[in-house]
């Protein structure tokens, strides 16, 4: 029998989740449980916050990881490993096989963010950007294992994997006797399944919900069919649960185990990481901020205690700003608008005059003389706007409307 078939025929058992919780002793941090009060008001229960974006290389990779390269054979540790990842399976498998003396090679896409690229190469691994999108490394890593012998490091697809994710499980268990709900995002499916094994095996009578993103959504599908099914497109900010096809392995723990995988838009996505960073005061990548987005979208379908994990807090500087952007837009915070007026000395100092009175804060102005659309004496400027909310979005237009100024959006 080949390695790679007796791996497809392994399950993963509670014992197997304690054999990793043990081997991760030490190397991996138990992260801390953090009460939310805005979110236990919204469900009208406890929320807690399970915060594995505080985990070493920043997310939950680093338990799978580990687990899986540890229980190599001494023969394939010597042959190294290898990977393909944007970001969190990256430093995961870099700093495990770190830690473990092993040589890492990862493929990572040539538009990675930099941050990552960079904490990958720190913790010891070998980066060669091939491609443009993960899939186009993935190829190449799997190429290279072949012609290298080197050991590839699936993300999620392997059972050693599924067991040191399921150590999340069990510190829930530990940290919160009494839950009765677990919210956790969906990709691969690795962390949910590994989870579900943990909590399942203990507390059969713990719900267990998966959440993907709405234009990422695999599960759904697939569960309905009975098989993993591939999108062909998946499209969604969180490229931390964006996969196109659920694993082998953790498709068939998470039909059996988990209660219901639920999707979220990318408006609650974002709103759900804005709300992690101003009321929970917590980095969190849209990934992470999944499983509070579906407490967000629909707080009368859980029963408290929840814990929502938040799975890894690595955002790219540039994206957190645009989604941080996004978020303010869909909770209606801020407001894009066009006007007309005279264009003459002044005239630009008092729009400007109009909108300090309403306390709203101008973030850009586009001022524009020069279009065949406009008048000889007239000018068109654009305005983006940070307001309060909704609500003061509405006074912020008339306002302008009775300073005589026509608003066309």
């Amino acid at each position: 029998m080949s390695y790679r078939t007796a791996d497809r025929l392994r399950t993963v058992t509670l014992d197997d989740v304690r054999g990793a919780h043990k081997m991760l002793s030490g190397v991996a941090r138990t992260t801390a449980l953090e009460g939310s009060r805005h979110l236990s008001s919204r469900v009208g229960a406890p929320v807690l916050l399970k915060c594995e974006n505080l985990q070493r290389t920043g997310s939950f990779k680093l338990r799978g990881a580990y687990v899986r390269i540890a229980g190599l054979l001494p023969e394939e540790r010597a042959a190294g490993v290898v990977a393909a990842s944007a970001g969190n399976h990256a430093q995961g498998v870099a700093l495990a096989s770190s830690l473990l003396g092993v040589r890492s090679t990862v493929f990572m896409p040539k538009g990675a963010p930099l941050p990552k690229i960079s904490a990958t190469r720190e913790y010891g691994a070998e980066v060669r950007l091939h491609g443009q999108v993960v899939d186009e490394s993935l190829a190449a890593a799997q190429e290279y294992a072949r012609g290298t012998g080197a050991v590839f490091i699936h993300p999620f697809d392997h059972p050693d994997i599924i067991a040191g994710q399921g150590t999340v499980g069990l510190e829930i268990l530990e940290q919160c006797p009494e839950v009765r709900t677990i919210v956790v995002g969906v990709g691969g499916g690795g962390l949910a399944a590994g989870i579900a094994v943990a909590v399942k095996s203990l507390r059969p009578d713990v719900r267990i919900v998966g959440v993907q993103a709405e234009g990422a959504a695999a599960y759904p599908p697939s569960l309905a069919a009975g098989r993993p099914v591939s999108l062909s497109h998946p499209v969604t900010m969180a490229d931390g649960i964006k996969v196109g096809r659920p694993g082998d392995v953790p498709f068939a723990l998470v039909g059996e185990l988990v209660d219901e995988v639920c999707t979220v838009t990318e408006d609650e996505l974002s709103a759900a990481l804005l709300l992690c960073l101003e009321r929970a005061k917590l980095v969190v990548e849209p990934a992470g901020a999944s499983p509070v987005a579906a407490l967000l979208s629909r707080p009368e379908a859980f029963e408290g205690p929840v814990v929502a994990v938040l799975s890894g807090g690595n955002v790219d500087p540039v994206l957190m700003e645009r989604v941080l952007r996004h978020g303010m837009a869909a909770q209606g915070r801020y407001l894009a608008v066009r006007l007309r007026l005279t264009d003459r000395p002044g005239a630009l100092a008092s729009l400007l005059g109009a909108l300090s009175v309403v306390d709203a804060n101008v973030l850009d102005v586009s001022h524009v003389r020069t279009d065949p659309r406009l008048g000889l004496t007239e000018a068109e400027v654009e305005l983006h706007l940070e307001t309060k909310g909704p609500a003061h979005c509405a006074e912020v237009q008339q306002a302008l409307r009775d300073a005589g100024y026509t608003v066309m959006g």
